[in-house]
């Protein structure tokens, strides 16, 4: 037995959030690549090379941050509720000052069309959003609502 499954048989919530999880990291990657993948032709079509290597790494770069997300999630899974809750708001700050930092890195790089970056990082970021959103409305997952 491996130790997701013993985490699964031990915490009721942990069968959830993976449930959630799968759902949203298969929402997230039929979307996002086919989207990143246009704005990478788009912008290689307008701007040349830097627009294709702008694209390419805000395509990398979001799609890198929506995944890991969804890895915090899955290793979260197993844990109490509020200690996911603390994985997922320290998640998320951490993810967006590794964001400011790659990009601070990436300002003064030549080869590199700085629209073409942030539009494909903004078009992947909202896309995979959306579909995770989307999936996990979809997911059936018991609720308790008290009266």
């Amino acid at each position: 037995m491996s130790e997701t499954e013993t985490q699964e048989q031990e915490n009721p919530h942990a069968k959830v959030v993976l449930q959630a999880a799968r759902a949203m990291t298969k929402a997230s990657l039929l979307v996002t690549p086919p989207a990143v993948l246009v704005c990478i032709v788009l912008f290689s079509i307008l701007n040349g090379m830097p627009g294709f290597w702008g694209s390419l790494v805000g395509g990398v770069l979001a799609m890198l941050a929506s995944l890991s997300t969804l890895g915090m999630m899955r290793f979260s899974a197993g844990q109490d509720p509020m200690f996911v809750m603390v994985i997922a708001l320290g998640g998320y700050v951490v993810k967006v000052v590794l964001l400011f930092g790659a990009l601070t890195l990436l300002k003064g790089v030549t080869a590199l069309h700085p629209m073409s970056l942030g539009i494909t990082m903004i078009v992947a970021i909202l896309l995979a959003a959306a579909a995770e959103f989307a999936a996990f409305r979809k997911t059936k997952i018991p609720t308790i609502i008290p009266s």
